[in-house]
């Protein structure tokens, strides 16, 4: 809940700050209940909890990655569930969070279009994500110290910008100074590229950075690996992109899933290019993750090092380092896999829902209502 909505639910009779000092211990503080509010009178506190039920999605299951990286299943109220990843690096941590269960763009390539869409997260469902992590892992998202920084990308399950007003909602709850206080240069959302979201995306005022997933060099190619170009085409696409209003201090992020033998050619990188020219934008290279159904295999380092070259003599290129690939927590395989490919589910672990965290069912925050 925003804090309007907090203000609601309390009605005329409390006195103005209630609602603040509930949304600062929800959002700043992380508390684990209302019964911890203790600036809060008693009887607030019981009326509130005969009503509500604060909370993020409790951890079903956890696979533990051998280079670190984390992926959870955690169980909604209706029973249905949803995966997010923890993956810890040097110099910051990044929460890959999911919008919605299941997806409803079918790009070839990604084994959580297998699934195809069951619903909508609610904002609530999407903050609760990263609550939990935050927790689970005793991070300060607002801290900008070297080494506690926290980046938040929606880039688990789901198509951000199908679900766009709970992707926003959840966009101002994360970065409000008065709640978790999490900049907007840390906040990532990737679209496949539904076109006439991205101007409205570009219209409000608090909102993430906007990362493209390209996947292709021609219009035809595009059509192959992401049906959605047959309502969206390549060109409106780009359109869309030369017309969003870039920040001072932003840049559009490009990201391309390189698979063998189909999009990683010579040509392929020099067709990137120009169809990225005179745009203010950086490339993200992504060897495909492979998984069970997924008809396409990944290049060899050699073709992914080779397209780079080409493309970052033009502008900024870099090759993501797959996390996770282990335990199926990697880009494109979010598909509440049970375990990791054979090769290496002996290398990776996996914990029941008793040893996800010290307390798997937590509350921590009102969901959106």
């Amino acid at each position: 809940m925003e804090l309007p909505e907090i203000e609601r639910v309390l009605g005329k009779g409390h006195p103005g700050f209630r609602a603040r000092q509930i949304y600062d211990a929800l959002y700043r503080q992380k508390v684990s209940g209302v019964e911890e509010i203790t600036n809060l009178p008693k009887a607030v506190r019981q009326e509130l909890a005969s009503q509500y039920r604060p909370g993020v999605p409790p951890a079903a299951a956890c696979w533990t990655s051998t280079d670190g990286t984390r992926r959870y299943l955690l169980t909604l109220d209706d029973g249905r569930t949803v995966e997010t990843v923890f993956m810890p690096e040097e110099t910051r941590d990044t929460l890959c969070i999911s919008s919605q269960v299941g997806c409803p763009v079918n790009c070839r390539f990604c084994l959580t279009a297998l699934m195809g869409l069951e619903r909508n997260l609610t904002a609530g469902e999407i903050v609760g994500q990263v609550l939990f992590l935050l927790r689970e892992h005793g991070l300060n998202a607002a801290s900008d110290e070297a080494r506690s920084r926290v980046n938040i990308v929606m880039m688990g399950m789901g198509e951000p910008l199908l679900n766009l007003p709970s992707v926003l909602k959840a966009t101002r709850l994360l970065a409000d100074p008065a709640g978790m206080g999490i900049s907007p240069r840390r906040i990532t959302i990737s679209t496949s590229g539904i076109t006439p979201k991205i101007a409205e995306l570009g219209r409000e005022p608090v909102r993430p950075k906007l990362a493209i997933s390209l996947n292709a060099s021609s219009e035809e190619q595009r059509r192959e690996l992401m049906p959605i170009t047959r309502k969206y085409h390549l060109r409106d696409l780009l359109d869309a992109c030369r017309a969003y209003p870039l920040r001072p201090w932003e840049r559009l992020t490009f990201e391309y899933v390189l698979l063998g033998g189909v999009n990683d050619s010579a040509a392929d990188a020099s067709r990137v290019v120009r169809l990225l020219a005179h745009l203010k934008a950086k490339v993200n290279l992504i060897a495909l993750n492979p998984g069970p159904g997924i008809p396409y295999q990944t290049p060899d380092p050699a073709r992914v090092h080779a397209f780079q070259a080409i493309v970052r003599r033009a502008m900024p290129c870099f090759i993501r380092k797959p996390r996770g690939r282990d335990i199926f927590a990697a880009c494109g395989q979010l598909k509440r896999m049970e375990e990791g490919p054979p090769a290496v589910t002996a290398s990776a672990s996996v914990r029941a829902s008793s040893e996800c965290s010290t307390n798997p069912t937590t509350v921590v925050g009102f969901p959106a209502r």
